[in-house]
């Protein structure tokens, strides 16, 4: 049979390594400096693009889009090729692909701190960097596909299955999460409202960590694993019943994100039946990993890449296992809003993700460089330390979070709140965050040792060029099944019909979850007394987005106990009804704010905003001090933003639209009049008048700046359902 020669693209490889590297190194910096920032909460006091709510978005879009992306991209490049035989369909596509995901980074790097930010959790960037992302994805998966259907192996290995899978769900996950209406260059509203927001956007959040941080992964650890050890994998059986049962019941997991909210009781059901079923494919993937290791142990004790892999798929175990505990209801009331959820987030993150990532990279920059690592010590000294930092980190976090719930749950015997100052919480676990940052500080340590590692390792080396390869052509035999052919082998030389199976299992769990949700009106009784935001009080939403509010504060009184007395009457799906987007939160660094409104005058919120510590003793809140400098809008950008609100559904009637400007001064002056009652604000805005004359300036009114406008929307949440006592 003749042999036909061709090269391996090893060039597309390098680049999206030393992207991963470099991107690696800002994530976890930027991850490093949140931590610090709740030890110093005024560490950037007073600038805006540095904030604390601003740069949460940054770090775990760094980490996941850029981090952990580059290093799927690298690994399927590579492994693509070999497992086909084949180079990559097209080198332009290739490159496409690589620049063009920098540049979606370095958008969202600069729009981010900015504050352009829809709120989505791991899907905050504006709607022009979602079509970017779109485009993009479709370029890699045009390039796969291409490469498939080139290719000189007749059947599919498992880790392409896994590859084609994680193409064609987070296609449909971003596209249908991030349709939104655009209100201008870089401002958009959410189609969805309220619960279904909700909804859409966790059956998103949930399996983006399905489908971006975990399928990619587990192909990358099928060849990755076996060519280390160079064992064959485990069990073949085991994996195609952990593919499809994976991808199937995955997909439906998404509501145990929000157990005892106002989602309705079948969708929540529905969440928990299929997220306690996924243990079984997440352990079998894991012990088909560890598994294939079997004979070879001795081999884990000397090489640093195996060392890696071991404690990345024990860690992929770890999350496997806790997830499916934490969609017990009982367990995720006690979990939820805590920290108990950044620890677990952070075990799969840093040793699924980052460990994988880390052996991929030991393993692959001296095979394509042909030399030998520049220091094994060293990557086992980045080993070390780096499952220190894990333990360091994860640790104190569970800690955290089961002092946080205890401390909320607790009653005195006269039925009032043990703890009913929630800042009280805040102090316990202060020691918790000091731990956290020092097992950042080792990982990242890590992380710079493997920078070191591998720009020596690369210094010594030839520059990385190309490999030749030879196969031979791909003969073809019949489209049937031959005879003795077993149905799923035959599949594996099938991409086509493979990769729209894999649609169909992942399609049925949304379908049923979300369409009900959206099209039976039943699903969300209304309530009469909700209307829509004031143009003011929409104003000032969005400067509650803007500032990343959300990533600290929840909007969801849950029907607890402790909940309700400390909160107020428990959430309802109707008071959310004109929620573009939905900001019921996933962490409580600070109380929920869902029944704030009227709780304190306007002049405690306005001294709060400046410095939370003046009105909060051992509050972690930064100041905004901005707020009280930028001028609010100009008028013609909330009237755009409410006609689109209308073409959404929000009530607003022509005239309330036309009326904007008018309401809008209105309700400002109303609120800066209130803030006078105060004479040491009197004081302080008379002086700042007589500066501005004096240096010929015009003087902004109070009643426009941005402060009035967020004061605006905090004073109005939980007023339209408020209850007497």
């Amino acid at each position: 049979m003749e042999m036909q020669q061709f090269y391996y693209d090893n060039k597309i490889v390098k680049k999206f390594i030393y992207a991963t590297i470099v991107f690696g190194v800002v994530g976890m910096l930027v991850g490093l400096i949140l931590a610090t920032m709740f030890l110093f909460p005024n560490l950037t006091d007073g600038i805006s693009w540095l904030s604390f709510g601003r740069l949460r978005p940054l770090h775990t879009n760094a980490v996941i889009f850029a981090f952990v992306g580059n290093a799927m991209f690298a690994g399927i490049y590579y492994s693509l090729q070999r497992l086909l035989k084949a180079r990559m369909y097209s080198d332009f596509l290739s490159n496409l692909n690589f620049w063009g995901w920098q540049l979606i980074i370095v958008a969202a790097a600069i729009s981010l701190p900015l504050g352009y930010s829809t709120s989505k959790e791991y899907a905050e960037l504006e709607w022009p960097i979602d079509i970017a992302i779109a485009l993009i994805w479709v370029t890699f998966g045009i390039n796969m596909i291409g490469t498939i259907l080139k290719r000189r192996e007749r059947h599919l290995y498992v880790a392409i299955w896994f590859y084609l899978a994680t193409f064609v769900t987070v296609a449909v996950l971003h596209i249908f999460n991030s349709l939104a209406l655009p209100v201008s260059g870089m401002k958009s509203y959410s189609v969805y409202a309220g619960v279904q927001d909700a909804l859409v956007q966790w059956w998103y959040g949930h399996n983006a960590v399905a489908f971006f941080l975990t399928t990619p992964f587990l192909g990358l650890m099928y060849y990755f694993v076996p060519k280390v050890a160079n064992r064959p994998v485990y069990s073949y059986r085991l994996s195609i019943i952990h593919f499809w049962s994976l991808i199937f019941l995955y997909i439906w997991a998404g509501p145990h994100h929000l157990l005892y909210s106002a989602l309705p009781n079948w969708a929540q059901n529905l969440g928990v039946v299929f997220s306690v079923m996924l243990i079984a494919p997440s352990w079998g993937g894991m012990i088909n990993g560890l598994l294939t290791l079997r004979g070879v142990w001795d081999k884990v004790r000397q090489e640093p890449v195996l060392k890696f892999f071991v404690v990345a798929i024990t860690g992929y175990g770890m999350a496997t296992f806790e997830g499916p505990m934490l969609s017990l209801k009982n367990v995720n009331g006690i979990a939820h809003f805590t920290d108990w959820i950044i620890a677990h987030v952070h075990v799969g993150a840093l040793a699924w993700n980052g460990f994988m990532a880390f052996g991929v990279i030991y393993w692959l920059i001296p095979r394509m460089s042909k030399t030998s690592l520049y220091s094994t010590k060293l990557a086992n000294f980045h080993f070390w330390i780096g499952t220190l930092g894990i333990i360091l980190y994860t640790i104190p976090m569970y800690v955290a979070g089961f002092l946080q719930a205890s401390m909320w749950k607790q009653f005195n015997p006269d039925g009032t709140l043990t703890y009913g100052n929630f800042l009280e919480t805040v102090t316990a676990i202060m020691p918790m965050y000091w731990m956290r940052a020092v097992g950042g500080s080792l990982y990242l340590i890590g992380m710079l040792v493997l920078v070191y590692n591998i720009i020596q390792t690369v210094r010594a080396a030839a520059p990385i060029e190309d490999e030749l390869a030879e196969a031979p052509e791909l003969q073809r035999i019949s489209p049937s099944r031959v005879k003795g052919e077993r149905y799923h082998a035959w599949l594996e030389r099938k991409p086509i019909q493979l990769t729209i199976l894999a649609t169909v299992a992942i399609l049925i769990g949304g379908v049923i979850q979300i369409v009900p949700t959206i099209m039976v009106k039943s699903n969300i009784p209304t309530i009469a007394s909700v209307k829509p935001y004031t143009p003011l009080e929409l104003e000032g939403r969005d400067l509650y987005i803007r500032e990343g509010c959300v990533g600290c504060h929840s909007q969801m009184v849950r029907p607890f106990r402790s909940e309700v007395e400390r909160y107020g009457p428990q959430s309802k799906a109707g008071e959310f009804v004109y929620d573009h987007p939905f900001l019921w939160g996933s962490k409580r660094t600070g109380p929920d704010l869902l029944r704030v409104g009227g709780k304190y005058n306007d002049n405690w919120h306005f001294n709060h905003l400046w410095n939370p510590q003046s009105t909060s003793a051992g509050s972690i809140m930064p100041g905004y001090k901005w707020l009280f400098d930028n001028q609010a809008m100009d008028i013609s950008a909330i009237q755009k933003k409410m006609q689109v609100m209308k073409q959404l559904g929000v009530a607003y009637s022509e005239t309330q639209i036309a009326n904007a400007e008018k309401d809008l001064k209105a309700q400002g002056i109303k609120i800066e009049e209130s803030l006078k009652s105060d004479p040491d604000f009197v004081k302080s805005y008379d002086d700042s008048k007589k500066k501005a004359a004096a240096r010929g300036e015009e003087f902004v009114p109070m009643s426009d700046r941005e402060i009035v406008a967020l004061i605006a929307y905090i004073q109005r949440l939980g007023t339209d359902i408020k209850v007497k006592k």
